[in-house]
């Protein structure tokens, strides 16, 4: 079976509000959402990025992340700032829950600082975990709580989620969206990126508005990554990537993970199951296209997104590697989309920091 690396999921905030602190909803199974362990080695799903991700507004977060097929199109406002206090708080009970599901099983799960790590959970056929905060709110602008998470293991960092905050704006969900919507990094923003390039965290750009991601370009030393975003130019969601971000992203040699999002799929932005796997390859397709065959990924949004139905959860993943195959993708071809890409941008990233 094709071993697969993803680049983003939201099984931890699921955890969280059904107040799993030892996560076994996961490690045993308990096939709600997308994503527990079982299902994971069913599909091939070997390692990943797990989000600690701090919901500020619940019921806008429920128009998102839930099962509706309604075929409706999201259109969502900025959600306003977190309060700091609650972000330290949430960050750190989901980060709670990763660590303990390390600690408790580690035949099973690891997470891992190093793409030797990744490389040995792998081989002893522990699932690869690399920790990642999406929303930066609990690190504060004076960036104290960035050194205490790294000492945590958090190797990846998304400054912002759709919404603004110290260090910058995260574009609103609007269809059809420009992603070019409000100003650039704020000064904490500026040294955040600095103190991510000293430490060897990824920086990922995916929530980012365009002015941010601009700063960001111009910024970094390191490779440009979105964990999982789709393109523009084939549906105009405004979090998806306009051509122009996608070769800056190929200049630095950096990596996008496709986000199987239907709304961020379809060209009609509609939230339809329904929709087929050949909509999916079109996105590899772009991203190949402007990228090169070192820079696409996977980055399903597993837990935080209506997928197709085709796929279903993670157990469906080979529907999905199929599909590339039948599009004519070579096995080097998907063995890099699906594994050597994330280890390939992580190994070019986390060197400086461990």
């Amino acid at each position: 079976m094709q071993r697969i690396f993803d680049g983003h999921n939201d099984v931890l905030l699921r955890l969280w509000r059904k107040g799993d602190v030892a996560g076994r909803h996961f490690i045993d199974g308990d096939g709600e959402g997308h994503l527990d362990l079982p299902r994971a080695r069913a599909g091939g799903l070997r390692g990943g990025f797990f989000a600690v991700y701090v919901p500020g507004n619940l019921a806008a977060l429920a128009a998102l992340v839930g099962d509706e097929d309604d075929g409706s199109v999201v259109d969502l406002p900025h959600t306003g700032p977190v309060d700091a206090s609650d972000a330290r708080r949430v960050t750190l009970e989901q980060a709670g829950i990763l660590l303990r599901m390390a600690r408790e099983n580690p035949g099973d799960f690891r997470v891992c600082t190093t793409v030797a790590e990744i490389e040995a959970a792998e081989a002893a056929g522990a699932m690869a975990a690399i920790f990642h905060v999406e929303g930066a709110e609990a690190i504060g602008p004076d960036l104290g709580g960035l050194e205490v998470l790294h000492a945590a293991g958090l190797r990846s960092l998304g400054p912002v989620w759709s919404r603004p905050n110290a260090f910058g704006v995260g574009i609103p969900f609007r269809f059809p969206g420009d992603p070019d919507e409000g100003p650039g990094l704020t000064p904490a923003g500026r040294e955040l990126v600095r103190a991510c390039n000293r430490l060897g965290i990824l920086f990922d750009l995916s929530h980012l508005n365009a002015a941010g991601f601009r700063d960001v370009a111009a910024l970094s030393d390191k490779p440009l990554v979105a964990t999982h975003s789709n393109a523009h130019a084939l549906a105009p969601a405004s979090r998806n990537l306009t051509d122009a971000q996608l070769d800056a992203i190929a200049e630095s040699r950096g990596v996008v993970g496709l986000n199987y999002a239907v709304g961020f799929l379809r060209a009609d932005g509609r939230r339809v199951s329904d929709t087929g796997l050949a909509t999916m390859v079109r996105h590899l397709d772009h991203l190949l296209a402007r990228l090169g065959e070192d820079g696409v990924a996977l980055g399903s949004d597993f837990d935080g997104a209506l997928i197709p139905r085709e796929i279903g959860d993670v157990a469906g993943l080979p529907a999905l590697v199929g599909a590339m195959r039948q599009a004519g993708y070579g096995e080097a071809l998907v063995e890099k989309i699906c594994w050597g890409n994330w280890i390939g941008v992580l190994r070019r990233t986390l060197a400086a920091g461990g």
